[in-house]
């Protein structure tokens, strides 16, 4: 891991870690181990301790005294929680993109969704992930709300971990995901705030959708293993 200096070393870290859980290289329940971390990263374990808050704070993780920091659950209530709250700031934002753009504002829209669609050609599924979350950040400025700006970017790794999982489930979820923001720039071209909200609110609910569906399909897969080993 290279660290860089425009961050605090326990930021990089908590990046680092995030990755891991969004991934799935760190699993819901499981332990994570101050001291290994800082072994593995060559770092002190205060640093360590600081990137774990952080990480708390993201919602990737829960600090339990006497037993540490566990990779915290995704459950179906979770996920519905995180993305009506999600929607609604996202709806704000288009709404506003809608009657707030300019010529130049448009080109980094339309260029992102073309480099999306070269994912989707391409099956790049992290490209994919990667590309849709620089498209919301594009578009987290137009809400003009500081407020606003500052827990989308809070809520940024859960949704990361959650679209991550839908991506991978499905991938058919590339072209219906890329066809849903497609449509988002067209309408906020068109000026119409309303139509893009509204198709905002698509993605968000089919999004969480595909992440429900795979819950469930790791749930089930659980269960049957535990009863095939009860035998």
């Amino acid at each position: 891991m290279s660290f860089r200096a425009s961050e605090s070393l326990s930021e990089q870290i908590a990046q680092h870690l995030a990755q891991q859980i969004i991934m799935g290289d760190l699993v819901e329940g499981e332990r994570i181990q101050e001291l290994r971390i800082a072994s593995e990263l060559n770092v002190s374990r205060g640093s360590v301790r600081e990137a774990l808050l952080i990480l708390a704070r993201k919602r990737l993780i829960e600090i339990f005294p006497r037993r540490g920091a566990v990779v915290s659950e995704m459950s179906a209530a979770q996920v519905k929680s995180l993305y009506e709250v999600l929607s609604m700031l996202l709806q704000l934002a288009c709404r506003k993109a809608a009657d707030n753009w300019r010529q130049h504002d448009l080109e980094g829209f339309v260029g992102q969704v073309q480099r999306l669609q070269v994912c989707v050609d391409e099956l790049d599924v992290e490209g994919f992930h990667e590309g849709t979350f620089e498209f919301f950040f594009m578009a987290y400025r137009f809400a003009n709300n500081s407020y606003v700006s500052d827990i989308l970017e809070d809520l940024q790794p859960a949704v990361r971990r959650a679209a991550y999982l839908a991506l991978h489930t499905d991938r058919r979820e590339l072209e219906e995901s890329h066809a849903l923001l497609k449509g988002v720039v067209d309408s906020v071209m068109m000026r119409k705030g309303v139509q893009a909200a509204a198709l905002i609110d698509d993605f968000c609910i089919h999004q969480r959708n595909q992440v429900l569906d795979a819950l469930l399909r790791v749930k089930q897969i659980e269960v049957a293993w535990a009863q095939r080993h009860r035998r």
